[in-house]
């Protein structure tokens, strides 16, 4: 097939959309507060160095999108590097693992957001309440009509990059510049370690390469669309981090951290605001937890095809890899309920780091 071929149907503006809205996910309500509680007033620094983490290994995708177009990803890239054996075997089963907790992340965001919503003296009950019911609810909803879930994920993107962008453009006239000074940032060492364990905030570009085999004039394309995608969302980020840091101090947001973009947004919209962005969030999180599911499953499934996880996975119920959604489904709610969110993210950015960097240029 080549790149003049009609059967091409993606061009630079839907490529582009498919890396911003796989990467402005659910990451950014989570790991906000995490973010500013390991970098203080430098972190928009540490989405920075963050983001350039992801814009180098985006130029390996690119290289490899470009070479091996196909709808397998990190994992075709992965097979064709090593071969299938013990080492290949082992990056794709840590990939899937980062899926759970990336899964897991996004569902303590949920939860989080949602118990302060409707804050109540049990917040802890309903957090947890929260985050079951927001994986078993979207796994049933992935079995039964994954085709209308899906058709919803371009206007829940839409609406949380509206309200993102709200959020940066109101906020920004209230900024207290003191509060971003060098002086308030915490250790470069401990700025670098922040930015890497909030990488997992940019997590999810390399769904551009998933349907590299569809897109129009490949190799203009692929380049255009990863680099513009990365480069857009590490400025979202940076002024995100900029607007909460320099509207609210930083124990304040220290004090939220599981919900600190909606406490970041009460200094200049107020209480509405508040709710706004938890609303924002839990809309984020809940479509960010559908993709990661759907991805999660299909994932479990090629490996098992490859010989690397037990042959029961390979194994399709109604057309669907049910068994390893299953799995990825009690997984998640296990580790969601069991592991705090620092924990989650330092978990997932190293799966996620370790997965990607291996595909080699």
């Amino acid at each position: 097939m080549t790149s003049k071929d009609p059967q091409r149907t993606i061009g630079f503006l839907e490529a582009t959309s498919i890396g911003v809205g796989g990467m402005v996910g659910g990451g950014i309500f989570a790991v906000l507060g995490l973010a500013v509680t390991l970098t203080r007033g430098g972190a928009p620094v540490a989405f920075a160095l963050a983001g350039l983490v992801a814009l180098v290994t985006a130029y390996s995708y690119t290289r490899l999108s470009v070479t091996l177009p196909s709808q397998g990803g990190t994992v075709a890239f992965l097979d064709k590097a090593f071969g299938p054996g013990l080492l290949t075997g082992t990056l794709n089963i840590l990939l899937w693992i980062s899926y759970m907790i990336m899964l897991s992340l996004y569902a303590y965001a949920f939860g989080s957001y949602g118990a302060e919503l409707f804050a109540t003296a049990s917040s802890a009950i309903w957090r947890h309440g929260l985050i079951t019911g927001s994986v078993v609810g979207l796994t049933a909803l992935n079995l039964l009509s994954a085709k209308l879930i899906g058709e919803a994920e371009d206007v829940v993107v839409g609406i949380k990059l509206i309200i993102l962008l709200l959020f940066v453009a109101l906020g920004s006239w209230g900024i207290d510049a003191e509060r971003l000074t060098p002086a308030t940032w915490a250790s470069p060492l401990n700025l670098a370690a922040g930015g890497m364990i909030i990488f997992l905030a940019y997590e999810g570009f390399e769904l551009i390469a998933n349907s590299a085999a569809d897109i129009r004039q490949p190799e203009k394309t692929l380049p255009r669309a990863f680099y513009t995608s990365v480069l857009f969302v590490i400025a979202l980020y940076v002024l995100i981090a900029a607007v909460a840091v320099g509207n609210l101090p930083i124990d304040k947001i220290v004090a939220a951290q599981d919900f600190a973009l909606a406490a970041a947004a009460r200094p200049f919209l107020g209480q509405a605001g508040f709710a706004l962005i938890a609303v924002a969030a839990m809309l984020s999180t809940a479509s960010a937890i559908n993709a990661t599911l759907y991805g999660a499953a299909r994932l479990s499934y090629i490996i098992a095809k490859d010989g690397e996880l037990p042959e029961i996975l390979e194994k399709k119920i109604w057309n669907k890899p049910m068994e390893g959604l299953l799995i990825t489904t009690v997984a998640t709610v296990f580790i969601a309920n069991m592991v705090d969110l620092s924990s989650l993210s330092t978990m997932g950015s190293a799966g996620f780091l370790l997965s990607c960097s291996s595909s080699p240029p």
